[in-house]
């Protein structure tokens, strides 16, 4: 073999892509980034979200166990064994502790922003600032967040002196053991200014439309026990 030709085969051998070669790479990759992250980030948005459902729906079977057993709904935390363990991504409330109904989060909520919990009789707990470093964890923030959420209404059943309102919870004391309640659950998934709003009660509910809300079917109701996703950020993603 020449000189010539042992030079060309080496030449061959060592011979990169080109730049076009390259381009070409890197924009299918980019296509595929593109269309592989956002599917990614809603799929770890839902499955943070199921913790906010297993969790109201502990809430809603402590409830219904209480009512067995007491004929009546339970206001605190405690009477319906929900503690949650520390880390807890979600504020929940069952309302306000004297009875009766009141926003979303405006119960006596367990502080959850020291190492050591404080004991007392609370109504539901703060989300655990110690695990979810943040502004978008602070109570007042989360519950700001929430606002303009779809309207959920309430079937009247029982035989309530008063109903439950839209976006409140608790119970209504007056008429039990014809009771109702409601109890909700605020998080911050992605740790933007809108918050993550969840309903769950003892009555049929209707979710309308709005606020990046699952709306119930047309002629349809929620079932009792149903956690209502009355706000989402996974909803409002194209």
């Amino acid at each position: 073999m020449s000189n010539a030709t042992a030079g060309q085969l080496v030449t061959k051998a060592r011979r990169g892509f080109t730049l076009v070669e390259l381009m070409i790479v890197v924009g299918i990759i980019g296509i595929l980034a593109a269309i592989a992250i956002p599917n990614f980030i809603r799929f770890q948005a839902k499955s943070k979200q199921s913790e906010a459902k297993t969790n109201l729906r502990a809430i809603f079977t402590g409830q219904r166990s209480r009512f067995g057993e007491r004929d009546r709904y339970a206001s605190l935390i405690a009477e319906v064994g929900f503690a949650p363990e520390r880390g807890n991504r979600y504020l929940y409330d069952l309302g306000p502790v004297v009875g009766g109904f009141g926003a979303c989060g405006s119960g006596t909520l367990e502080p959850r922003t020291a190492p050591t919990i404080v004991p007392g009789s609370y109504s539901g707990v703060e989300a655990d600032i110690q695990r979810y470093a943040g502004t978008g964890y602070v109570t007042a923030n989360l519950v700001a967040g929430a606002g303009g959420a779809g309207a959920v209404t309430w079937a009247l059943s029982g035989g309530s002196v008063t109903p439950i309102a839209n976006g409140t919870v608790g119970y209504d004391l007056l008429v039990c053991p014809l009771c109702d309640f409601a109890a909700c659950a605020i998080g911050n998934v992605d740790n933007d200014v809108a918050s993550d709003l969840w309903y769950i009660g003892s009555q049929f509910s209707m979710l309308a439309a709005g606020g990046c809300s699952e709306a119930t079917a047309a002629g349809s109701q929620d079932q009792p026990g149903w956690a209502v996703n009355a706000k989402s950020d996974i909803n409002c993603q194209n």
